[in-house]
């Protein structure tokens, strides 16, 4: 019997020390920073390879359509460097979420900005300047993106600021300290199930693109209605599910009505950003800033609770 519990405690040692070394490996911040120069070099890279396939094609060298969306204007070129740029925030997303919950959300925050203005840059191709701006559809897209993008950018640094200003607010009772480093634990090894999720994904969405969008033209094989959606569309509907894992696994620390109505709005917030993708125009737009405020109302109002606890 002692042999049998010396066993399974070393087993449990074992595997903690396995999972530590592949959270290493994977979100350490030495890896964060190899990572975020091989991102900017093929960031670099992929945009003149872009910007000469866009040339080629305009002289007639390439066999590729001319007035596809990502090839009608040397502009477009911008598109691929912010893809690749996007999927690196993304990382970041996935590298904070067991460091800092409310960090982890203001990422989500930073990338469907990053993704509005990835679509400006490919818009800014189609637009039309005629008397009738109101009536295009492009043109109308690209100014609710331009507005969009501004009133975003706003709340970011009010999310930001709210975040940073009450960082140390959050009081935790001693007996709630080992609760705590157990949903430390839970987010790291849902961060480190991310990562070769998140390869996975977008390996699977850029080799469909190619192969069905670029090659075939077959856009019936996989939903093309909006080139902004591929990988993204799935990834937070990923997000979504790690969020309710999250709100869950919270309950085992703190049972506190604020923290859980905080946690559940920021998975509302996730929800909402979820939803923008299978709506476009208006909609589209104000889908993403309501989850955006919805993010920050919860914030500020968290904050007050934690703010009066204190004072007691």
């Amino acid at each position: 019997m002692n042999v049998f519990l010396f066993i399974m405690r070393k087993s449990k040692i074992m595997h903690a020390l396995n999972f530590d070394l592949l959270h290493k490996l994977l979100l350490s911040d030495q890896v964060k920073k190899r990572s975020e120069r091989v991102v900017l070099t093929v960031s670099i890279i992929s945009f003149l390879v872009h910007l000469s396939i866009i040339f080629l094609v305009d002289f007639g060298l390439l066999p590729f359509d001319k007035n596809s969306e990502l090839l009608k204007s040397p502009i477009a070129a911008i598109y691929t460097p912010f893809s690749f740029i996007l999927l690196y925030e993304v990382y970041l997303l996935i590298f904070y979420l067991p460091k800092s919950f409310t960090t982890y959300i203001n990422k989500q925050y930073e990338i469907i900005t990053l993704i509005i203005i990835r679509r400006l840059f490919k818009d800014l191709s189609n637009i039309s300047l005629t008397k009738d701006w109101f009536k295009i559809n492009y043109d109308l897209q690209f100014t609710y993106d331009l507005f969009a993008s501004l009133g975003l950018f706003y709340l970011i640094y009010l999310f930001n600021k709210i975040a940073k200003a009450h960082s140390g607010i959050e009081s935790i009772e001693p007996s709630q300290l080992e609760g705590v480093a157990r949903f430390i634990k839970i987010k790291k090894v849902l961060a480190t199930i991310l990562v070769p999720a998140l390869v996975i994904l977008s390996v699977y969405s850029f080799a469909n693109w190619l192969i069905y969008g670029v090659f075939l033209h077959d856009t019936s094989a996989i939903s093309f209605k909006n080139l902004n959606n591929i990988f993204f569309e799935q990834f937070f509907t990923i997000l979504i599910i790690a969020d309710v894992i999250v709100l869950l696994f919270s309950f085992f620390h703190t049972d506190e009505f604020h923290t859980v109505i905080r946690n559940s709005g920021f998975v509302i917030s996730t929800i909402l950003i979820r939803l923008s993708f299978s709506a476009s125009g208006l909609i589209n737009t104000l889908l993403i800033l309501s989850s955006v405020v919805f993010g920050l109302v919860i914030l500020v109002v968290y904050n007050q609770f934690e703010s009066k606890k204190r004072e007691r």
